[in-house]
């Protein structure tokens, strides 16, 4: 139990709730905030009060910005690309764009496929996926290499099957700097699968 009264027992515990937090980081993340009140926990309260107001789910694609259609799907560079990427999650959505991938647009799925968790196809954007298909030549599956990940992926190509658009999924195998002793053979026997042409 922390010292300080109830309301900074709540905020050590629902800081705990964050990913990368357990309660000992939450802990000191907020006895730093309590330390630094005047820079930190006032600005950072009004930054969450405005972002509480402004932040909605755009209504093309799943992304989340404080517009709708987002920022991405608004831009007119993206309006002709040929091409979707299909991600599980908006946290995979951000990661594509640091990465640069170029004026592509994207469709947030909200998860992947788990019957032994009640996640069907009815729960995550899947529909919303199928009808917006048409309008591209390419969907890229950009989900995780996981069972539920994979099992999604063969879901949607079955349901895509029939449309005239090409179907293709990230490649897995050796990541970039890795050195082949510390992979593990599925990851390994994938890359050499997947091996291209020099």
């Amino acid at each position: 139990m922390a010292n300080g009264g109830p309301e900074i027992e709540q905020l050590i515990q629902l800081m705990a709730r964050l990913p990368g937090l357990g309660p000992r980081s939450a802990r000191r993340a907020v006895l730093q905030l309590i330390k630094k009140k005047d820079q930190l926990m006032i600005p950072l309260s009004a930054a969450l009060d405005r972002a509480v107001a402004a932040v909605c789910t755009c209504e093309v694609c799943g992304n989340v910005d404080t517009r709708s259609p987002c920022s991405i799907c608004a831009d007119p560079r993206r309006a002709e690309s040929g091409m979707l990427i299909v991600v599980e999650d908006v946290a995979d959505l951000w990661a594509l764009e640091r990465a640069g991938v170029g004026a592509v647009r994207y469709h947030v799925l909200g998860g992947v496929l788990s019957p032994l968790d009640g996640v069907g196809p009815d729960d995550i954007a899947i529909d919303g996926l199928i009808a917006r298909a048409p309008e591209f030549a390419e969907i890229v599956l950009a989900v995780n290499a996981t069972v539920e990940g994979q099992t999604t992926a063969h879901y949607i190509t079955d349901r895509l099957a029939g449309l005239n658009l090409t179907i293709t999924r990230l490649a897995h195998g050796v990541p970039v700097g890795g050195e082949l002793d510390y992979l593990d053979e599925g990851t390994l026997s994938q890359a050499l699968r997947a091996r291209t042409h020099i």
